[in-house]
């Protein structure tokens, strides 16, 4: 017998939720106002996925819980699924289930989208193609079939991983989820296969404002409709092939991702040492990178799981930059770091 070791709290979330309320918590193609859902749609969980799209039960869930809901959520998931395991007989879960476990952390299994909670708990999903705005309460969500979050810095994204009892991963556990148990070049294998993930569209920007970089402005950079343009981004696990032996998704293409890494003084030396084959690329001592490449790359800063971009601050957004979430997997200890000498 197949144990369902969802949270009590998620169970009861799903199994009241109809249809048609599900769908107010999907992507979103209008940005809510008043503490109204969109219009929007629902899909089914792409074929290759193997856990239920929970995002929705957990953004009911967080509402109701109050206004620290989205710190204890995680943690409190776990326990009680663990608990209903152990009454069954079977071993508890350890990781959310929109996470999967990865050496000693957990890791999202889908790239992150937004969704918005008021000081009066109202929450609700952002669009993906909107900017952060300032002041705005977001949570960091990650299931199948949502668009995920696009036009974010690495200091919004580690702030929404925050607000859900999250944190941003470091470039090493993001590599690791990527390569899955085998260690892959790609997270389907070592050799790159055409189509697999969402790699190797054209550049929009030359499809809306033409080949003369010096028009590519920081604004036109963060245009909305770049990200709404039919046959580019994708929702998250669309692309069944792109997903690694674990069941993490999307972490080629899609959206670049925001790791917790700063560029230090070493990096061309750890570049060298991870094997990273990349074009040349300006830096600075505390730019933020982010990995994987998005829709429109394929080998220009590393093949695959490690393509890595280390030329913008923290701060910088565009209509590439998104993200997915870790914590340290409960349980598991942290083994304390030696001291250089």
């Amino acid at each position: 017998m197949r144990l369902d070791l969802r949270p009590a709290f998620l169970v009861a979330a799903l199994t009241s939720t109809a249809a048609g309320s599900l769908a107010a918590c999907s992507s979103s193609e209008a940005k809510p106002t008043g503490g109204e859902a969109a219009p929007s749609t629902t899909e089914a969980v792409p074929a290759g996925s193997t856990l239920p799209v929970v995002a929705e039960a957990i953004v009911e869930a967080v509402a109701e819980a109050g206004a620290d809901a989205e710190a204890d959520a995680a943690p409190a998931a776990i326990a009680d699924a663990g608990a209903d395991a152990e009454a069954d007989g079977g071993s508890p879960p350890v990781c959310p289930p929109e996470m999967l476990k990865t050496g000693r952390a957990c890791v999202d299994r889908w790239e992150a989208h937004l969704a918005t909670k008021t000081v009066d708990g109202v929450v609700t999903p952002w669009p993906h193609y909107d900017r952060p705005e300032k002041g705005t309460f977001y949570l960091a969500m990650s299931g199948a079939g949502f668009y995920p979050q696009a036009y974010i810095s690495r200091v919004e994204a580690a702030e929404a991983c925050a607000h859900a009892g999250k944190r941003l991963c470091s470039r090493a556990e993001w590599t690791r989820a990527c390569k899955g148990r085998k260690g892959y070049r790609y997270p389907y294998g070592n050799k790159g296969q055409r189509g697999a993930c969402n790699t190797g569209k054209l550049h929009l920007l030359e499809k809306f404002y033409g080949r003369s970089r010096g028009a590519w402005t920081y604004e036109v950079f963060n245009d909305p409709k770049l990200d709404r343009e039919p046959g580019f981004l994708a929702k998250s696990g669309e692309y069944e092939t792109c997903g690694s032996d674990e069941g993490a998704f999307d972490m080629v293409g899609n959206l670049h991702e925001w790791v917790s890494d700063a560029v230090g003084s070493d990096i061309e030396d750890v570049m060298a040492r991870d094997e990273v084959e990349r074009k040349k690329q300006p830096w600075k001592v505390g730019n933020g990178i982010f990995m994987g490449g998005f829709f429109s790359t394929t080998l220009e800063h590393g093949p695959g799981c490690s393509f890595t971009t280390i030329a913008h601050e923290p701060t910088y957004h565009d209509y590439s930059t998104g993200f997915r979430c870790c914590m340290d997997a409960p349980g598991v200890e942290k083994k304390p770091r030696k001291k250089k000498r």
